[in-house]
């Protein structure tokens, strides 16, 4: 009696019955949903992705009065900001001006609208879209896909382990996500850590970012080594990715069932927006700041332009080097624009993603 009063309850507060969509509706709305999700939130992508590399030693490179410039070696290991304010520091090849260093978020975006121009913010905006696209698209309905499936069975077989079925649904369906099309995230990475020098220049694209990273010599031929640089930093990737789905979902999940089951009434558009908007705003911001230096070690590994160096490291290693050298504040370099990033983006591809379900759903009984 008790468990099929718990089962009822269950499925009174599921967000939407929409068994009947298709994975390729569900894939072209979670695909609509990154696409609205990636041009509103890449301004902190990008702010977050400065601030993670210099951290990691990527010098400034800014308009600076002392004539400081930017060295075409490999990230400088032992670059860090001096003490002293307004002087140029030599370390190797690179000359840092740490009186432009990055002091913030805001201080990010001034200085990226200031001296490279306000469209810089959306730097990298066409390899987020070729990311996010696919990505949330395999994402989304492969979630719906194993947390249904998994649901049935738990609730028939074992009841008490139906809460943690987000949490297994998550880490499948993102880590599937993660590796299919982890090349462009490299190159996104890659395209926003580094600046440009000069206003108006075009810089180079997805495609031209990802020969750069197999052939670094122009005129240099490739071989599978090469290629293997084309998955550098994966496994941070799925170390930063796997448990953010996991965190993330173990709160959406019944955070929204919870709201929706507060109205009490039948889900209708609004309510479903701004259940899921909810939800995945607080879902996504302590996702983010719980996975931040996870984040911070994934951006360091992408970054590594010292290819045999690239190659030995290890998210491990990476993460005791970022303690080392930074401490707590190095583990949470960019912390606030991931967690400013991390809230919306998931409030917005999750609310979008479910609204469109609905419309389908109801463009269906029709």
């Amino acid at each position: 009696m008790v468990v099929e009063e718990e089962a009822k309850l269950e499925s009174k507060s599921k967000p939407m019955v929409n068994e009947n969509l298709r994975f390729g509706e569900r894939a072209l709305s979670a695909g609509g949903a990154a696409f609205i999700s990636a041009v509103i939130v890449n301004p902190l992508d990008v702010v977050k992705t400065r601030l993670q590399a210099q951290a990691a030693g990527v010098p400034y490179q800014g308009s600076c009065r002392l004539g400081c410039f930017e060295s075409n070696s490999t990230v400088a290991h032992d670059l860090r900001p001096s003490s002293s304010p307004g002087v140029c520091r030599i370390t190797g090849s690179a000359t840092v001006c740490s009186d432009h260093q990055y002091k913030g978020t805001l201080d990010v975006f001034i200085k990226i609208i200031r001296q490279e121009g306000f469209s810089r913010l959306w730097r990298g905006t066409n390899a987020s879209l070729a990311l996010a696209v696919p990505t949330v698209g395999i994402y989304m309905p492969f979630y719906d896909y194993f947390r249904n499936v998994m649901e049935d069975f738990t609730a028939e077989k074992s009841p008490s382990l139906t809460p943690y079925v987000p949490l297994v649904a998550g880490t499948i369906a993102r880590s599937l996500a993660c590796i299919s099309i982890y090349p462009v995230e490299l190159a996104r990475t890659r395209m926003q850590a580094f600046k440009g020098t000069q206003r108006g220049v075009k810089l180079p694209g997805v495609w031209k970012t990802l020969v750069e990273a197999v052939n670094p010599v122009k005129g240099s031929s490739s071989n599978g080594q090469n290629y293997r640089m084309l998955w550098t930093g994966l496994g941070a990737q799925l170390a930063r990715d796997v448990p953010f789905s996991a965190i993330c979902w173990s709160i959406l999940e019944p955070t929204r069932r919870s709201i929706l089951s507060f109205v009490g009434e039948e889900p209708r558009a609004g309510s479903i927006i701004g259940a899921n908007f909810t939800a995945g705003f607080v879902a996504g911001a302590v996702a983010g700041a719980a996975t931040c230096p996870l984040d911070v070690a994934k951006t360091r590994r992408q970054i590594e332009k010292d290819r045999d160096r690239a190659m030995k490291m290890t998210t491990r290693q990476t993460l005791a080097e970022i303690w080392r050298d930074g401490g707590m504040r190095g583990m949470f370099s960019g912390a606030g624009a991931r967690v400013g990033r991390a809230g919306p983006s998931v409030a917005i591809v999750v609310s979008f993603y479910e609204v469109v379900k609905y419309g389908l759903h109801h463009f269906h009984q029709q």
